[in-house]
């Protein structure tokens, strides 16, 4: 008979200050396993940990875990898991349910965190930041096997997330046959509605609502990242933010006499881990493997005859959260983020999931949500996962990976050969370059259907893309110049 698997601890960790009152992440994620130990309501729990999984994050760390438990007084050595960005962080939680289902262990905890914060305050205060050298190796260093970008793409855009969510953002944009004027009209009180659910959030980064107005206004505070992002449309990861859960079966949580209050159920997830560069997407704007992992968990819930209360939509970009609000068919009525989003929130590298999972988990546990689901992303918009998480256990951990089935259907388009030509634009951004002059990155099609990206500082195109939808015109290219449009 298989275990089921229970979450009986959670934190939270925020701080804030000058350099002298931060931790580095190392800390921060210590003090979040203390006080999710402390918060399970009995020390023993301590005594079963059989794991530790981590998602990396800017820190140099290499097995922060081993450091942590030892730290701790863990009775067990237990294994370590540090996982690279390109693995879903909702993967870290689904592997622990699944082994606590079939016996493989008692407990495990799920953490992560950031100390980008106290790195800014020592620019800025001219002090030294110094991490503690770990230099063991964990047990387990997960990587993706497939890249996140293209060579192309990686040489225009570099590795900055923000404009290549930007590129999807036109092309969803154009799909959706939305003006220039709606579109950031309508994303900015998307944002508005995140700001003030950050503004009552105690975990949340900034405490301030912001208007639509404010958010859709470039300047000397919320300048353009990349177009059509401002700084407050995009994920704010200069935090000090830490979270950790601690997940074990329901018979040891009986026997170490936790509240029934305590306990919320990961009740079923599913994840597409179909990895394909952004340049080759068949669709810029859409995900196939998103789109069956959204069915599959729509499945779940009319299965399990649950009605969702509550969402927290990943929320790096503005695109990704209208991506998985448009594959769920979520009413226009409900609520799309508990934590306010990463922009307000906080954003910390890769392990936001965790931060908006236990907000989630706190919001079953008083009775706001009785069944609630939240999404991630790895990559650009890259891998995709949905899980729900309720207040009552129902039929087992029930989880579906649809990578396989993607991988059969949607296959990457072609890269263009061509080196003189006509082109045809399917995603567009820019932004201030290194050299303080603005640089458009074009994604473009050729006429056999191979894709190219190109790029042009040409003030007169700059100011064409972001008066007109450009999604759909033609330019004339040579080599890596466009030379016409």
């Amino acid at each position: 008979m298989k275990k089921r698997p229970v979450v009986i601890g959670i934190s939270s960790v925020q701080q804030k200050g000058n350099f002298h009152n931060l931790d580095e992440a190392l800390i921060m994620m210590d003090t979040a396993v203390k006080e999710a130990v402390e918060d399970t309501g009995n020390d023993l729990i301590k005594n079963y940990i059989d794991e530790i999984r981590i998602p990396k994050g800017f820190w140099k760390y290499r097995d922060p875990g081993k450091w942590i438990a030892k730290n701790n007084h863990f009775k067990k050595i237990p294994k370590t898991f540090v996982t690279k960005i390109g693995i879903l962080q909702q993967s870290l939680i689904n592997d622990a349910c699944i082994q606590i289902e079939q016996g493989e262990i008692d407990a495990s905890i799920i953490l992560g965190g950031e100390a980008r914060y106290k790195k800014l305050r020592s620019v800025i205060e001219n002090k030294i930041f110094e991490e503690t050298e770990l230099i063991d190796n964990p047990d387990f260093y997960v990587k993706a096997t497939e890249d996140l970008y293209g060579d192309e793409e990686l040489h225009e855009l570099g590795a900055m997330a923000v404009g290549y969510y930007g590129v999807i953002e036109t092309a969803l944009r154009n799909f959706d046959e939305e003006s220039i004027h709606d579109h950031k009209r309508n994303i900015a009180k998307m944002y508005e509605k995140f700001s003030e659910v950050a503004s009552k959030n105690k975990s949340a980064w900034l405490d301030k609502p912001y208007t639509a107005e404010e958010i859709s206004t470039s300047s000397k505070k919320n300048k353009m990242i990349s177009y059509p992002y401002n700084k407050l449309h995009c994920t704010s990861w200069n935090v000090n933010q830490s979270a950790a859960l601690i997940i074990c079966s329901e018979e040891l949580a009986n026997d170490l006499k936790i509240k029934e209050e305590k306990r919320v159920y990961p009740i079923a997830s599913s994840e597409n881990n179909h990895m394909i560069a952004i340049q080759q997407r068949p669709k810029l704007y859409e995900s196939f493997g998103m789109k069956l992992a959204a069915k599959k968990i729509k499945e779940y819930e009319k299965e399990l005859n649950i009605d969702l209360d509550a969402y927290d939509l990943y929320s790096c970009f503005p695109v990704a959260v209208k991506m998985f609000f448009k594959a769920l068919n979520i009413k226009k009525d409900k609520p799309l983020s508990v934590t306010g989003s990463m922009a307000f929130a906080g954003g910390p590298l890769n392990s936001y999931v965790l931060h908006s999972s236990v907000e989630m988990i706190k919001k079953i546990r008083v009775g706001e949500v009785n069944f609630g689901l939240v999404t991630g992303v790895s990559g650009m918009m890259t891998k995709q996962s949905f899980c729900i998480w309720g207040n009552e256990y129902k039929k087992g951990f029930l989880h579906h990976d649809v990578t396989e089935k993607a991988a059969l259907v949607e296959k990457p388009s072609k890269l263009s050969k061509e080196t003189q030509g006509i082109c045809t634009i399917i995603g567009y951004t820019f932004f201030e370059a290194n050299d303080h002059k603005m640089k458009a990155i074009l994604y473009l099609e050729d006429k056999n259907q191979g894709r190219k990206v190109l790029s042009s500082q040409d003030r007169h195109l700059i100011d064409l893309l972001e008066s007109e939808n450009c999604i759909g015109m033609t330019i004339t290219f040579k080599g890596k110049k466009i030379i016409g449009w």
